[in-house]
């Protein structure tokens, strides 16, 4: 006997991804206020970002420039950039929450190995009311919007089958929790790239630099290319004298992307 399904929901289609700048970092000024008597020094900074002050507070190591040397914090790291000393800018974090993406996107996204990630689990999270991420080139064409639906909402009843009948063939998972697990690990295995997932990311400023310089290009992959044009506005507003180097090029096809004169740093 094949196993019932429940009726399947209207097909939700994601087609703009959403960032979430959700961490930073603080400094312990009272720590640093003790390096700087011990050292006989003394030192302000005029920026109140963590990363910013983290990264100037590191730069200065390097040469024990503190209290001489260029004053703003706008001025020393922006001599940083331009001499390509990029390693002080690791120590600059930033947490983000990335949702509104695809499969497709994550599995591009983790080639970044200076990022670090958590990911919602297909294992655990029922995928049978998932959205889905459409690219825009397919949504402007009728037919291959038609066509594209078709296929996802064909995925979507076979997942939706799949874990009907997978549950039904555990009846030794006694826990309900394991038994649904132990169907969605395989039943997965038909979900298309388009399913929307959502991914934490956590990276430095040298590697976000890194990210929006590759992927903020105009031969990036659109929807990657998107994130990363939004990751770099969130981070000119958050920490300007870090990516203010940055400027978005609009491209015929009404998106953005990123350029800078400081390539490589």
């Amino acid at each position: 006997m094949e196993a019932a399904t429940a009726p399947q929901q209207p097909l939700e289609i994601v087609r703009e991804p959403r960032i979430y700048l959700v961490g930073r970092q603080v400094v312990d000024h009272e720590a640093v206020e003790r390096f700087l008597a011990d050292e006989e020094r003394t030192w302000r900074t005029d920026t109140g970002v963590g990363g910013e002050q983290l990264a100037e507070i590191a730069g200065r190591v390097c040469y024990m420039s503190y209290g001489r040397g260029r004053k703003t914090n706008h001025e020393f790291l922006s001599h940083l950039i331009e001499v390509g000393h990029g390693s002080v800018l690791e120590h600059a974090v930033w947490s983000f929450l990335v949702t509104g993406v695809s499969r497709s996107f994550t599995h591009e996204l983790i080639r970044h190995r200076h990022f670090s990630y958590s990911q919602l689990s297909q294992r655990y999270v029922d995928e049978s009311d998932s959205e889905f991420v459409e690219p825009d080139v397919i949504a402007a064409d009728p037919a291959l919007h038609a066509a594209w639906s078709q296929a996802v909402n064909a995925a979507r009843a076979a997942y939706d089958a799949l874990v009907a009948g997978l549950e039904a063939r555990f009846p030794q998972a006694e826990d309900r929790t394991l038994r649904r697990k132990m169907a969605r690990q395989a039943a997965r295995s038909v979900l298309p790239n388009a399913t929307e997932t959502k991914i934490f990311v956590t990276g430095n400023a040298r590697a976000l630099r890194h990210f929006i310089e590759l992927r903020g290009s105009e031969h990036a992959d659109v929807e990657i290319r998107k994130v990363a044009v939004a990751m770099l506005r969130l981070l000119q507003a958050e920490a300007p004298n870090v990516f203010s180097d940055y400027t978005l090029v609009p491209l015929p096809d009404g998106t953005f992307a990123t350029r800078t004169e400081h390539v490589k740093v």
